[in-house]
């Protein structure tokens, strides 16, 4: 969840009337109140002064006692100092806050500018398919995408062009057309950046095409790859040949390689075309059916807020954490009747995660908020898991606050709210931990946020709001990297603005999203995100919270991780995406106000799986003695040999049982 977000939530809150006892207070003298200018634009890295101006009555200008500024709602797409000046972080809108106070008016006055930051201009330009070779008479459409220097996803228009239009044609929505042997250069143009590509066209030798369909039924959510065949006259397979592809009926898809997949139920014709000639088949796919039945087994319901959950490896206990100063410690050893054993308490007002080493001998917790402003880590002995304690703390680089840690094979990756840097932590020796690195992207610190962290296999997997996922080689080789040496590998970065235009729409500009979390399986990276409205939510007049949450999980092919890219997505309808957990080819995910949501993710994946019907099961996490009466605010979910461990922010630990697939009766 959003760390920063409380302040603006504090700004907003209304102030309440004065006890009866207490005499009225004199009217203010503001009767206006400006922030110039009120709405501008910037590029990443450039700034802006902003100016604070109360007016009378009369519509004279004030003298202020005292000016305060923030950028609300805990939004990354900048920062404001003390005196107004305004830095571009990263794209998006940027809401400007400042605390106005006169003289004779001590409560102050609230007055907001927008700030829209812009991606600085295009510095390379991505062309696909990125293709070298064609027939005479071939024609393929060519996409082009504009970068600026640090990623961010630019929208110049494209212009094409071709040295050779003789041979090979260009149109100026980007379809090129071989009109001749020869070899010909296609350049793409987005504002200051090129991309050319060097094509050799041959003379075509086909002579017919064919289209084979898949050998077996079909259900929603597969991906069957369709065969291909191009011939000469001769009979002899061309192998080279690349066709495009096209799927009659809306509710399916194809992609350039010729696999296909059927987002809903039906029957679908898939045409293949190359050089004039098609190629059709025939595609029927029934409904997925995955649904199985769930049932509560146990509950641990706190007062407070809860937060992050963590199992002891040994399975038996469990660690709730709060949005507070304390840790439960939960005996887990009959699901049915799970009960708190001890408690941990630190100075703090946010515990969000919670971590042990593999072998459940030590542990971290993570500290925001701490009175003494000395957050970072404790490091705590789990040696008897029901009564966790205290041994050691880390503070000396991360007193900002750390929000997320991962704890792997002796080191601690944590992140750093006050640099959105990750640091490493040697607990090699828990009583004595000791920084050795740090990495941090190359985006001002302005823009810049870590919000979590994964390690699988020597590999970090960085969660890095405006900066998507990031991966680092922290061990396994590839790169050379070590703890010590945190080594780049790849990033995969998206435009988050455009892909939640429709929240902007429901709560005005300058909502808050980012990249939140990443679970590594097999071939993939499951990204989510974190968005939620602009506009608080409210009760009775008062801030209740952030509102609803948005959010998409990502499905990210990382086979080659050097160049990973999105070929699925599965988007919660009355929730986001908060903390993942995947076990085998189950997803289990803590949606928000959806509750628990457990997804099937089994075989090959591409297209939107929540409308391939690959939900398993639906659990909702509401509780009429909750602290929101029925609220659903699921915050994640752990699984471990057949249970499903779900802390909800409102009432507290839930324990589910999904039937196994073996269970359900023919």
């Amino acid at each position: 969840m959003f760390h920063i977000a409380a302040l603006a939530l504090v700004l907003q809150q209304p102030v309440a009337p004065p006890p009866p006892s207490v005499p009225p207070a004199a009217p203010s003298p503001v009767v206006r109140v400006a922030l110039t200018p009120a709405t501008t634009a910037i590029q990443v890295g450039d700034t802006v002064r902003l100016r604070a101006t109360a007016y009378d009555s009369a519509g004279a200008e004030l003298p202020l006692s005292g000016v305060r500024w923030f950028t609300s709602g805990g939004r990354f797409e900048g920062a404001v100092d003390s005196t107004g000046l305004v830095t571009g972080g990263s794209p998006g809108t940027l809401n400007v806050t400042a605390f106005i106070r006169v003289a004779d008016d001590p409560k102050g006055t609230i007055a907001q500018a927008r700030v829209t930051v812009l991606p600085t201009p295009s510095a390379r330009v991505v062309v696909s398919p990125a293709i070298t070779h064609l027939y005479t008479g071939q024609s393929l459409s060519l996409g082009a995408t504009a970068y600026s220097s640090t990623g961010d996803r630019r929208y110049d228009a494209t212009l094409w062009s071709s040295d050779r239009p003789a041979v090979l044609a260009i149109s100026a929505d980007g379809r090129v057309t071989a009109r001749a042997a020869g070899r010909a250069t296609i350049t793409a143009t987005a504002g200051k950046a090129t991309t050319s590509l060097i094509i050799t066209i041959t003379a075509n030798p086909v002579a017919t095409i064919e289209l084979q369909g898949p050998a077996s039924a079909v259900r929603t959510g597969d991906v069957v790859p369709l065969r291909f065949v191009a011939r000469t006259a001769a009979g002899k397979v061309v192998d080279d040949v690349l066709p495009e592809w096209a799927v009659i009926g809306g509710g399916a898809l194809v992609n350039g390689s010729g696999e296909f997949v059927a987002q809903q139920p039906g029957r679908y014709g898939v045409v293949a075309s190359f050089a004039g000639r098609t190629a059709e088949v025939d595609v029927t796919a029934g409904p997925r059916d995955v649904v199985r039945p769930v049932m509560v087994t146990g509950r641990v319901p706190i007062k407070g807020t809860a937060a992050e959950f963590w199992l002891h490896p040994d399975g038996k206990f469990g660690y709730l954490t709060t949005l507070g100063d304390r840790v439960y410690a939960i005996d887990l050893s009959d699901p049915a009747k799970p009960f708190i054993t001890d408690s941990v308490v630190v100075d703090a007002r946010v515990i969000n995660d919670l971590m042990t080493t593999e072998d459940g001998k030590y542990g971290v917790l993570t500290r925001e908020g701490a009175s003494t402003r000395k957050n970072g880590i404790v490091i705590l002995s789990f040696e008897d898991p029901g009564h966790p304690k205290p041994i050691a703390e880390f503070t000396e680089t991360v007193t900002g606050g750390v929000h997320s840690t991962y704890v792997y094979q002796g080191y601690v990756y944590l992140t750093d709210d006050a640099t959105g840097s990750m640091r490493v932590i040697d607990i090699r020796d828990p009583y004595h931990p000791q920084q050795v690195a740090r990495w941090e992207t190359d985006r001002t610190p302005a823009g810049r946020m870590l919000h979590d962290i994964a390690v699988r296999d020597g590999l970090a997997y960085l969660s890095y709001w405006n900066d998507g996922l990031v991966i680092l080689d922290v061990g396994n080789g590839m790169k050379r990297g070590s703890p010590q040496n945190p080594t780049f590998v790849s990033q995969f970065k998206y435009d988050l603005e455009a892909l939640y235009r429709d929240v902007e729409a429901v709560g005005g500009p300058g909502f808050i999203r980012g990249t939140h979390t990443a679970w590594r399986q097999g071939r993939y990276v499951f990204v989510g995100d974190e968005v939620f409205s602009a506009t608080p939510a409210t009760s009775g007049g008062t801030v209740a919270g952030l509102g609803r949450a948005y959010g998409r999980l990502h499905v990210v092919d990382v086979s080659d991780i050097t160049q990973p890219h999105e070929v699925a997505w599965y988007e919660p309808k009355d929730g986001g995406v908060h903390n993942v957990w995947v076990a085998g080819d189950t997803l289990y995910l803590g949606d928000y106000q959806g509750g628990l949501r457990v997804i099937d993710i089994s075989g090959q994946l591409q297209g939107d799986l929540l409308l391939q019907g690959r939900e398993i099961a639906h659990v909702a996490t509401g509780d009429a003695k909750g602290s929101t009466p029925n609220g659903v605010n699921a915050w994640g979910a752990i699984y471990r040999d057949g249970y499903v461990y779900v802390p909800d922010m409102d009432s507290g630990l839930w324990i589910v049982k999904v039937q196994a697939q073996s269970e359900l009766v023919p």
